[in-house]
């Protein structure tokens, strides 16, 4: 699908346009969840607020202007809608924006502020891509798809790059699990780079689509996407996806959405930072134990996505 010319193209040709984010020790804490030097990536930084901006911009400029004359339309949980939205915005076109009914008003409003058409459409993204795959090939218009697209992963995949220049030291590194599109990009980086790395991936229990699909050996569906966490509610990742990740990742783990939501408190109330669930899920991860990691490794959590749920007046 993708290799690391790719993801080195990818970043040079993505970089007027967005943000290299910095890279925080979670620090002089009340309450650590790990006895590491946990390395954040504060991807909640980037333009609309999420890593997925990477993914769309390299879409969007790898994409004929032609194809796009009618618009630009994809599927979302929320913060891939957000970067494409963005995307069309630097292009001049339309976007029009199908999501499910479990997406945050936070990142409705946001969709909204950036032009998008939204078109709240079933209950998980599955079912919002299914209409909107049928609008835009009715339309003529270009599909951003989120994940099981080579530009949109080679773009997810600059993050490792960064971390590698900002921590060669990594021994560790903590990625949440959408539909795959982000840990697959990094993966391929990193077994590239420093293939010695640990990728642990985190999926929401409400949504074990790669977990599933490994134990089955190929890509499954799952029955049911029981997860309110709108930005990991993917109920089946691409086979060429799959490929990517099944050699790569070295554990999955799975947490609940009530241990998202603790998670993102602790990163509000810790280190002032406003995280969306899906953002949280690292740390949930680690707060949980169900990762255990060696006193002085370096780890790196990917906090991917900004969000205010974790913020309320008792924080």
């Amino acid at each position: 699908m993708i290799n690391l010319i790719d993801i080195e193209n990818a970043a040079q040709r993505i970089a007027p346009y967005l943000r290299k984010t910095p890279l925080l020790l979670a620090s002089a804490l009340r309450e650590p969840v790990t006895e590491a030097d946990l390395w954040l990536k504060l991807e909640c930084l980037q333009p609309t607020g999420s890593f997925k901006v990477r993914g769309a911009t390299n879409r969007l400029l790898t994409t004929p202007t032609e194809q796009m004359r009618n618009g630009i339309v994809t599927a979302s949980g929320g913060n891939h809608g957000l970067a494409t939205a963005r995307a069309a915005s630097v292009a001049g076109v339309p976007s029009t924006i199908f999501v499910p009914r479990n997406i945050t008003p936070a990142k409705l409003a946001k969709l909204a502020a950036w032009g998008a058409d939204v078109k709240v459409v079933g209950d998980v993204w599955d079912q919002a891509s299914e209409e909107a795959l049928k609008f835009a090939a009715h339309h003529q218009a270009a599909y951003f798809h989120p994940f099981a697209d080579p530009a949109v992963v080679a773009g997810q995949g600059t993050v490792a790059l960064e971390i590698l220049e900002q921590l060669p030291e990594l021994e560790v590194i903590l990625v949440a699990i959408g539909g795959g599109g982000l840990i697959s990009g990094i993966a391929t980086a990193l077994k590239a780079l420093k293939p010695s790395v640990r990728i642990i991936g985190i999926e929401a229990v409400g949504a074990p689509t790669l977990h599933a699909s490994l134990q089955a050996g190929e890509v499954v569906r799952l029955p049911a996407v029981t997860t309110r966490v709108a930005t990991l509610a993917c109920g089946r990742t691409d086979e060429k996806v799959f490929d990517l990740m099944r050699n790569a990742i070295d554990e999955i783990v799975l947490v609940s959405d009530e241990e998202m939501l603790t998670a993102s408190r602790w990163l509000w109330f810790e280190l002032g930072l406003a995280a969306d669930l899906s953002g949280a899920a690292a740390v949930a991860a680690l707060q949980s134990g169900k990762i255990k990691l060696a006193k002085g490794s370096q780890a790196c959590g990917l906090v991917c996505g900004a969000g205010s749920e974790g913020i309320s007046p008792a924080q």
